[in-house]
């Protein structure tokens, strides 16, 4: 297959298997909390990596450590929990949309604190990306009584996480491998994530049949939709660039939306003009 074919079959791919993971996410939290979510996503993904990315670690110098450990806490531990703790409330389409302010925080932290440049356009795609949260969230609230929605802070700042990581990565990381960086971090979130599911009392109900069905389903969205989505990223910006590979932003949301569908989550037409005006502030705000 030529580079440009691969190239789209990658970003299918990783839209298709990002895009799913929220719904994974809501099939796990039939069964189990949401602490053991997302610590078993962590255990799942570092056992994978671990697995194939081992002889990587050796390759960080040790003073990388620090910023390896940073970066997991910002990067995958905090948003692990973040994701799976405002799935107990609000949909997993919903909590799609929200995810993709990512490049919106991406901007506003890397300007405010790590020296990155911004234009014009750039300054109102963040201005319409938050008109079009506010509105996404409020009319859920209204519609959805049932739900709270001040859970949806939590997946906002979960995308402010994935922001800090991105500008940390960038200035203090970009002369280490995607793959030793990506092993490191779950080298070191291995051991709490361990001791958290260890305190949950997993252990206890890991016998119920319920409790097994949503162990499978975060099997697949730690090994599919972490480790092997991590690998097809990286394969992404080796053969394409860094501006096409983050366009998945913008097709997660929709593969999130169609799972939604199937599984009964309906957003309302107010919804849909949030959701659609938040892309908007991302493209603007993305584009150079």
């Amino acid at each position: 297959m030529e580079a440009k074919q691969l190239k789209w079959a990658y970003l299918t791919a990783l839209a298709l298997v990002w895009g799913s993971s929220f719904i994974l996410i809501k099939k796990g939290l039939i069964g189990l909390s949401a602490l053991q979510v997302g610590s078993l996503r962590i255990i799942f993904a570092a056992i994978f990596l671990l697995l194939i990315g081992f002889r990587s670690l050796p390759k960080i110098p040790k003073h990388k450590w620090k910023y390896i450990a940073m970066t997991s806490v910002f990067g995958t531990f905090g948003p692990a929990f973040l994701f799976a703790l405002a799935q107990t409330e609000i949909d997993s389409s919903v909590s799609s949309i929200l995810n993709s302010l990512t490049p919106l925080n991406t901007l506003i932290l890397g300007s405010l604190f790590f020296g990155v440049s911004f234009q014009k356009r750039q300054v109102w795609g963040v201005f319409i990306g938050l008109m079009g949260s506010l509105l996404l969230v409020f009319s859920g609230a209204m519609n959805n009584p049932n739900q709270n929605y001040y859970y949806a802070i939590l997946v906002i700042i979960a995308s402010i996480c994935y922001a800090i990581n991105v500008n940390l990565i960038k200035r203090f990381l970009s002369d280490l491998s995607p793959l030793s960086i990506t092993t490191g971090n779950f080298a070191v979130l291995l051991l709490p994530a361990s001791l958290i599911l260890f305190f949950t009392g997993f252990y206890e109900v890991i016998h119920i049949e319920t409790v097994q069905h949503a162990v499978l389903f975060i099997v697949v969205l730690g090994v599919v939709g972490t480790g092997i989505a991590n690998i097809f990223f990286f394969k992404l910006i080796q053969i394409s660039s860094p501006v096409f590979a983050t366009s998945v932003t913008y097709l997660i949301p929709v593969v999130a939306f169609f799972w939604g569908l199937l599984d009964n989550e309906m957003l309302t037409p107010i919804q849909f003009l949030g959701a659609f005006i938040i892309l908007i502030g991302v493209y603007l705000s993305a584009k150079k």
